[in-house]
């Protein structure tokens, strides 16, 4: 089975347009194309510069709505409930879904794909993801597929927010797009603007994505990976480090 390659931006602001629009021309050389994690509540040139991405090729995911916490998380709490979308049961999750389906609408980025920040989507978000008419969830452990409720199970790869033991972070990041390459899988990368600050995680992002290549792994967006049979209809449990602010 050939393996596929999905790299997912986000942290697209007006502060990191620059370094976003840097990877876009990378990636274009690689042949490789973006799923731009946007969030509606942004607008001016960046929504200007994810519209001509998403003509050229790029998919648009939305990607949550203000990225408030569950009201009543505190930090002795799960990652999950500190995450926008992480424990609300779907009536909530629905509010949140239709104010950020006409924001979406009215920056001319209308799309039925979404990635919950920080990955993390709670079973009601599932559920109003369906009912809103979306056909694809793109969380922590797999690419759901709203309408068949398939599960396309691979884990995100994705940088800690600190330069601690930022060596083993890269050489991990490269070394399992390398693995899961060779196996003919579902390469998940994950990229946050603010990774490309750092020399050492952004030449690492590109790393990753030409040793997939040179494994032959097909670029593909998160709508794309849709086309193919889902593994599972459960979602893998398995543990996995992503950015915190993803």
């Amino acid at each position: 089975m050939t393996a596929r390659l999905v790299v997912s931006l986000a942290g697209i602001d007006t502060r990191t347009l620059h370094r976003c629009a840097d990877l876009a021309e990378e990636m274009q050389k690689r042949q490789v194309p973006l799923s731009l994690l946007f969030a509606p509540r942004r607008d001016g040139a960046v929504a200007d510069w994810v519209r001509t991405r998403r003509a050229a090729g790029d998919a648009v995911l939305m990607h949550g709505f203000d990225h408030s916490p569950e009201p009543r998380a505190r930090r002795t709490v799960s990652l999950a409930r500190r995450a926008e979308f992480g424990a609300l049961p779907a009536h909530e999750a629905g509010l949140r879904l239709t104010a950020a389906v006409s924001a979406m609408e009215r920056l001319g980025l209308s799309t039925d794909s979404f990635a919950p920040p920080r990955w993390h989507a709670s079973r009601g978000t599932l559920t109003a993801l369906r009912r809103k008419g979306f056909s694809l969830c793109a969380d922590l452990h797999g690419v759901h597929d709203l309408t068949t409720e398939g599960v396309h199970r691979a884990r995100v790869l994705g940088f800690a927010q600190t330069e601690r033991g930022e060596t083993l972070w890269c050489f991990t990041y490269v070394l399992a797009a390398a693995r899961t390459a060779r196996r003919g899988g579902l390469i998940r990368l994950a990229v946050d603007a603010a990774d490309l600050v750092r020399p050492g995680p952004r030449q690492a992002v590109l790393d990753a994505i030409d040793i997939a290549r040179h494994h032959g792994a097909t670029g593909v967006t998160y709508p794309e990976v849709l086309k193919a049979p889902a593994e599972s209809r459960k979602a893998s449990t398995g543990a996995v480090t992503v950015p915190a602010g993803i």
